[in-house]
């Protein structure tokens, strides 16, 4: 039987005062000498963790920090105080608190690793508005690295019995989106060398007064390019404000969800605050900087979204060139198996073009380690195979980490998705679809006897994505302001499309494979004139003036899109009735 290390490892000390010298005081030689002798050892011996928080206009405000004498450091935090610049200061005017952390395994790695998960679970608070480190020092290999989840996990519990609002689940904080884009995870090796070779290049670059240099990322999805992006833009303004020097960088994304985390990410860390809006969509960024005057670094996430040709809101014909054009140095994350709509599809000589430059002088790098889904080989072939080759293989069995299931209705697809939402390690589990069904974000639909926008699959019927918003009140809206769609509750009752899911993670993914993905002749097979998506099956002007359809490879995207959503799990129902015969063979 495996051992329960969480029984083993000690329960950690947990003390709450008034942020202030008196209460420190007071604490030190008062309260501290009345407790056990192992309790005082700890606290007056140990390094420890510290959390100061305090409330502004109804949000937290915390910094968390670690020490070998935490009565000596809190007091220069207090001496700090007089500085109105400083946020110590803010300690002297609101009603602040002191939590004081000490373990019996406490040494100097460990500290530094709590402190560092503290800072990240805080900033992902929705209740926290601003987190006044500047960053984290995750470490390697240490004694005892083994115990640090445990470790943590009572830390956290015994501070949510000290205030559930400030510390609420574990589970609730790893759904969240702004957790997941974090700049403050702990990166793999991949992602560090990554980082690594990022920040020589874009210093090299900035020392030589270079311009228009390409740094091209190239990785699937959930093989961590989100996070690789924003942890490498947050270290450059993080050691350009140590070395006492201006740097100008700038975070772009084309998708509307998206935006919304990394511009609360920004707030939180205080960004925002220090050098204004740092985050924005492209088209944004082209119309309020010139080539004449170029930014230090843009870097684009997502930029496989980027336009490459012209719309309404876009008057230009290839929005990376533009950003290129406006930045010294630009930072791409590319997965060409993510392009959704004509107007983001790239001719293959075009992107090979933007390739080749970042590869002649080493600045191309390819991510390929799956970090999102916990699938074994067998399981990511599986998706390969269906997505990328239209075969369909037999389906895996299922692992402790990861499970595929074929569902013989949508209705009890959907009810098993309901019951995973319930439960609180899955609570972030949603039905998504192939857009296959009418939908419209600025009509209603013209039959006024139908109220939504919906899936309807014989008598089983859904609101399509963002349908429900309407009958909540302005209290329930202002509960979801920022949320992504898949961490909104009354989402559970709606189906959501490529469109709010691209770019986030579920638990487990209820994946219904509309009319437009069909089995014939031993091949799965991508049928646009059954799909919804005017933006996938239109025609493109090609760069030649030529027109063609893309309409095959793009809907081939959106499957793949909706099948790599799923961190633990993706169940499955098929509308044609020879690919759903054809999936529940497999999976037998």
């Amino acid at each position: 039987m495996p051992v329960n290390m969480s029984s083993k490892v000690a329960s950690p000390i947990i003390r709450q005062i008034k942020d202030s010298r008196d209460a420190l005081d007071f604490f030190e030689s008062v309260l501290l000498p009345e407790e056990d002798e192992k309790t005082q050892k700890i606290i007056m011996n140990y390094p420890t963790v510290y959390i100061h928080n305090w409330k502004a206009s109804g949000d937290f405000e915390v910094y968390v920090g670690e020490s070998n004498d935490v009565f000596k450091r809190t007091r220069q935090h207090y001496d700090a105080a007089s500085d109105r610049s400083a946020w110590q200061s803010r300690l002297l005017e609101k009603d602040a608190r002191l939590f004081i952390i000490g373990h019996e395994h406490f040494n100097k790695s460990l500290t530094l690793d709590v402190e560092n998960r503290l800072i990240h679970y805080l900033m992902s608070v929705d209740k926290v508005k601003h987190v006044h480190n500047q960053r984290g020092n995750p470490q390697n290999s240490y004694y005892p690295i083994e115990e640090l989840d445990d470790i943590f996990q009572k830390i956290w519990k015994g501070l949510r019995k000290e205030n559930k609002e400030l510390f609420p689940t574990e589970s609730s904080i790893k759904d969240s989106a702004i957790y997941k884009a974090s700049p403050l995870h702990k990166l793999t090796k991949e992602q560090e060398n990554a980082r690594t070779l990022i920040i020589q290049k874009v210093i090299k670059a900035l020392e030589d007064n270079e311009t228009k240099q390409l740094i091209f990322i190239e990785g699937e999805a959930g093989t961590g390019k989100t996070v690789l992006n924003s942890s490498t833009f947050y270290e450059l303004y993080c050691q350009a404000e140590e070395d006492n020097r201006k740097i100008d960088c700038h975070l772009l994304v084309n998708h509307d969800e998206q935006i919304t985390v990394y511009e609360q990410i920004a707030e939180k860390l205080g960004l925002t605050e220090k050098y204004g809006k740092v985050v924005c969509k492209p088209t944004t960024f082209i119309n309020n900087h010139s080539e004449d005057n170029p930014v230090d670094v843009a870097f684009i996430d997502e930029a496989h979204l980027l336009l490459t040709q012209g719309k309404q809101s876009y008057r230009g014909q290839n929005q990376l060139k533009d950003i290129i054009d406006r930045a010294r140095v630009t930072v791409v994350m590319f997965d060409e198996n993510q392009i959704l709509t004509t107007e983001q599809f790239w001719e293959s000589q075009i992107l090979d073009e933007y390739r080749n430059q970042a590869k002649a002088v080493d600045n191309y790098i390819v991510l390929d380690k799956q970090l999102r889904m916990h699938a074994d080989a067998a399981t990511i072939d599986w998706i390969d195979s269906f997505t990328k080759k239209g075969e369909l293989k037999k389906i895996p069995r299922a692992s402790e980490d990861y499970t595929i299931k074929v569902f013989d209705s949508p209705e009890l697809l959907d009810k098993e998705i309901k019951k995973r939402a319930n439960e609180s390690d899955s609570a972030l589990s949603r039905v998504i679809a192939t857009y296959d069904w009418e939908y419209s974000s600025i009509n209603r639909p013209v039959n006024h006897l139908i109220k939504y926008w919906e899936v309807l699959i014989g008598g089983w019927h859904k609101p399509w994505n963002r349908e429900l918003e309407s009958e909540l009140t302005r209290k329930e809206k202002r509960a979801i302001n920022g949320l992504a769609w898949a961490e909104q509750p009354q989402t559970i009752n709606e189906v959501g499309s490529t469109f709010t899911i691209q770019g986030f993670d579920l638990n487990y993914a209820g994946v219904i494979i509309g009319p437009s993905v069909k089995y014939r002749d031993g091949k799965i097979i991508f049928d646009p004139s059954a799909s919804h998506n005017d933006k996938a099956v239109r025609n493109r002007t090609l760069s030649d003036g030529t027109k063609r359809k893309f309409g095959e490879t793009l809907i081939q995207h959106e499957v793949r899109v909706l099948m790599t959503r799923g961190v633990n799990g993706m169940y499955i129902y098929a509308c044609d009735p020879e690919l759903q015969a054809e999936l529940i063979k497999a999976s037998k």
